[in-house]
């Protein structure tokens, strides 16, 4: 327990002697973290966006979540292309 109390107030001295830029600095990479599933979204151009955006807000408290979206967000068109694919094909 002493150990964990440690730890603690070494934490916390180290977060009081963080200057404002290190500040803003951790706090948009941990917004960017948590919000790289909309991102990704963003950038691959997917028709779910607003879904993925929406349910990234209390995803990011559950890993298995956020991996889900992450997931989601990347491969969104997937399915669309292997269905283009099957119906292009003639049933032999």
């Amino acid at each position: 327990m002493e150990t964990l109390n440690q730890v603690i107030a070494a934490f916390s001295t180290a977060w009081q002697q963080a200057d404002l830029l290190f500040l803003v600095g951790f706090g948009l990479f941990f917004l960017a973290v948590w919000f790289l599933p909309s991102l990704l979204a963003l950038v691959f151009n997917r028709q779910h966006l607003g879904k993925i955006a929406l349910l990234n807000i209390p995803a990011g408290l559950s890993w298995v979540a956020w991996l889900a979206l992450l997931v989601w967000a990347v491969t969104g068109k997937l399915s669309n292309k292997l269905a283009a694919k099957a119906r292009l094909k003639p049933v032999a």
